[in-house]
């Protein structure tokens, strides 16, 4: 299906636990600071607030260093505007 659709698969060979790693520390994170934090009403209440904590907080105000300390949307807005940006050499 993926082939279909001219994409590719973000899966590498088996033993390559760098692939996951980004992703599964966003998981991580997301269930420490709000999912078991918090005991939900319901599905809608749950949704409102994971993505509350990822526009608000995740994307909007937390620095990361590989974008040269700025947040997610700090970074994207500077870019935009075409300005040469310097990035964290560690990776």
């Amino acid at each position: 299906m993926l082939s279909q659709y001219g994409l590719f698969g973000s899966m590498s060979r088996k033993g390559n636990c760098w692939d996951k790693g980004v992703m599964e520390r966003f998981f991580l994170n997301l269930k420490m600071k709000r999912v078991w934090q918090k005991d939900y009403a319901n599905h809608a209440e749950a949704i409102n607030h994971v993505a509350a904590y990822i526009v608000n907080f995740y994307n909007a105000v937390r620095l990361n260093s590989t974008l040269g300390n700025f947040s997610p949307n700090a970074f994207e807005h500077q870019s935009a505007i075409n300005k040469p940006f310097e990035l964290s050499e560690i990776t």
